[in-house]
Order: structure tokens, then sequence, then C-alpha cells
């Protein structure tokens, strides 16, 4: 019974959107101008890029770009990038890499696809939109047998950081990455001199990224632009539960027979 109705609720979220990689520049505009409006317009981030109400920085021209849409009007609804091995090489190295020094990921490198500048409509995040992107990424890292998968999760530090660092601490307790993965921040936020007692409840990607069986690989940087505390996060393709993974391979074939 719980089967059927899981089924009938994958099938019916995949007739409502569409979800797949942007194959014109006009497709990736659409992601980019709701990155602006969810990081700039919303979050109040500090954006310089060459057009107004568009998010671009020098890493889109070598990423794909997976795009939610809703079917009915066809708007852009959520959206990730998506920075593969190769494209990472022709970029110069990984995004994160301005955050963290990533020279201890340098053996898993040629495997680790970076995934980035996540973003939902703030009128979608009732749990279908990302729950179908998650399920495309699966699919992207299984067709192409790659192996890890890597990204900044941000929070917020519109309290001065004391949410992040809570975070940070309670995560670590029990997520923190082997020696092997761990990164450094360049800019790292000051945990120490951010003390609560006040436990602080997940941001819904961070909880999402751990659950799945992600590592977070270090202290957290200090994101200026984005008013964030970035935490790295590691996940292991190999660490995910076959049941979860199961789940969202599902999802991406609701989608494909949907269309």
């Amino acid at each position: 019974m719980l089967d059927r109705a899981a089924r009938r609720e994958k099938s019916v979220a995949a007739r409502r959107y569409q979800v797949s990689l942007a194959r014109s520049l006009s497709e990736v505009r659409d992601a980019q101008r709701l990155r602006h409006a969810v990081f700039a317009g919303e979050m109040g981030a500090r954006l310089v890029g060459p057009e107004p109400g568009i998010d671009e920085d020098r890493f889109d021209a070598f990423c794909e770009h997976l795009i939610a849409r809703d079917s009915r009007t066809g708007e852009a609804v959520g959206t990730y990038r998506i920075l593969s091995p190769h494209a990472a090489r022709a970029a110069g190295g990984y995004y994160s890499d301005q955050e963290f020094d990533l020279s201890r990921l340098a053996h898993i490198a040629p495997q680790m696809v970076e995934v980035g500048r996540s973003c939902i409509h703030p009128d979608y995040r009732a749990g279908s939109v990302i729950s179908l992107l998650w399920g495309a990424l699966a699919q992207y890292m299984v067709a192409r047998s790659y192996e890890h998968l890597i990204g900044c999760a941000s929070i917020s530090i519109a309290d001065g950081g004391y949410a992040a660092s809570t975070i940070y601490r309670e995560v670590a307790a029990r997520h923190l990455a082997p020696p092997e993965y761990r990164v450094v921040p360049r800019c790292r936020l000051p945990i120490e001199e951010l003390h609560s007692d006040t436990s602080r409840e997940l941001p819904p990607l961070v909880k999402g990224y751990l659950h799945l069986g992600g590592y977070v690989c270090g202290e957290p940087a200090w994101d200026p632009d984005f008013h964030s505390a970035d935490l790295f996060v590691l996940v292991p393709m190999a660490r995910i539960n076959q049941r979860y993974l199961r789940h969202y391979l599902g999802v991406a074939r609701s989608l494909a027979e949907a269309v």
C-alpha cells in the first residue's frame, strides 16, 4: 500500500514538473535568473555579474545546469549546477577551491563531481522539487559511474555566526570525515569565538546530505558575498543507503516516463 502511494506521488510530481539539463544558453539564463532572485533578491547576497538580474560567474560556462520547471507554466522553479571532473580540469579547478584547500582530495579528484548554486523558488519548497532534482543528480552520478559528490552547504550568519558555529559542532560530532577527506577553509569562521548553548535546526540541504551518508570535511568557511558560513560536504556514492538510492533513481525513472 505504501509502495503504491509512493509511486503514485512520484508519478504526480513527475507530471507536474520537468527536470532536465539545460540545452541552450536561453535555458541557462533561466537558471541564472532564478539564482539571482533567490540569492540576491531573497538572501541579500552581493553578486557581481555581466548582466543585471543574472547570477553568473566564470564557472558557469564549464558547468551543466540542471533545471526543474513547472509543467503548467514553463517557469524555472529549481536548479543545480554540476561540474564534472573533466570540466573542473578545463575550468582550472572546482568552485569550492576558492573557499577551501582541497589538496587532500587529490586522490579522489578523477571521480569527484561538484554540485552547487542550488536553489528553489520560494513557492515550491514543499519537497517535490528538491526530490526530483536529487533523483536527476543520482541518475547523473550512476550513469557516468562517478563515485564522489562534493559541494558547499550554506548556513546564514545573520545572527553573527552563532548558529553556524553550533551547527558545525553538532554535525562534526557525528559526521566529520576521516582525515584523508579533510579540507581547510581559506577564510575560516572563528568558531572558537562563537559559543552558544542553544541547539539549532539543521538547514534542509545540510540535513539532506548527511541523511544520505555524507561527511562534513572540516571547519566552515566564511563567505562574505553570500553572508553565509559554508560547510564542505562530501557524499561518497558507496555510503548512500541503497534504499535511498533506489528511491531517487525511481524518481528519475518517473520523470523519464512522464516525458
